[in-house]
């Protein structure tokens, strides 16, 4: 896969998505305007390109990047929207302000009217992962995902699995995807959502449906992120 497959953007269409939680045993349907979500996971040498730092523990220019907290996947987002000359999609600033703070002096609020990168909603992100279909997977576990069953138990380059019907890999194993939405304020406060499942995940992980959290500040080696941007009038 080329570093152009890599920084590819697919357009995804409208749709209303469903959205459900087995712990709280709610559901919720939320209706999408189109927009753009990355083929792939941002990579490792992607990142680098973009903020001269390579994190995590694995090394390989096409494995997804991993080991970045979710306030590093938004400054990654608004690095590459300055770098392409696009309008960065969150306004980050000194604590105070209002918006989500990172707990360290710094606060973000999403701008609706930029055309920057940013991370998917969670809603966004589950529409473009079932891609029209219905059940639980886009396709048989081993043909599109790595997970504990195939992984030997390490991460993999991108794009190595079947893609779904609308071209993206990997959105289900090899690494988590942070979303911009809060998981369950009431309960865990910030923690942000998590999609997609891990390679180092039962099988019952990686479902179109499942829903993980962790706190925004959180590097984990196996959670990445993929970049969106929306489709303006």
């Amino acid at each position: 896969m080329s570093a152009r497959a890599e920084a590819e953007m697919i357009s995804v269409p409208p749709g209303r998505v469903t959205l459900s939680d087995r712990r709280t045993e709610r559901s919720w349907s939320v209706d999408l305007a189109p927009y753009e979500l990355s083929a792939v996971q941002v990579t490792q040498a992607r990142y680098a390109e973009i903020t001269g730092l390579r994190p995590g523990t694995a090394r390989g220019d096409r494995l997804p990047v991993e080991g970045v907290s979710w306030w590093d996947a938004l400054r990654f987002c608004n690095a590459l929207s300055r770098r392409d000359a696009l309008t960065p999609a969150y306004l980050l600033g000194p604590d105070g302000g209002g918006g989500e703070s990172d707990g360290s002096g710094d606060v973000v609020e999403w701008d609706a009217s930029a055309d920057g990168y940013r991370l998917p909603t969670e809603a966004e992100w589950e529409h473009a992962c079932r891609a029209g279909t219905a059940g639980p997977r886009y396709g048989p576990l081993d043909d599109t995902a790595w997970y504990r069953g195939n992984s030997d138990e390490r991460i993999h380059d991108v794009g190595g699995k079947r893609p779904n019907p609308w071209g993206f890999h990997d959105m289900l194993g090899n690494a988590w995807d942070w979303c911009w939405d809060v998981y369950d304020t009431e309960v865990y406060g910030a923690y942000r959502v998590l999609r997609g499942g891990g390679w180092f995940d039962e099988h019952w992980s990686c479902r179109a449906s499942v829903r993980r959290r962790s706190h925004p500040t959180f590097r984990v080696d196996d959670v990445g992120f993929r970049v969106a941007r929306s489709l303006l009038p």
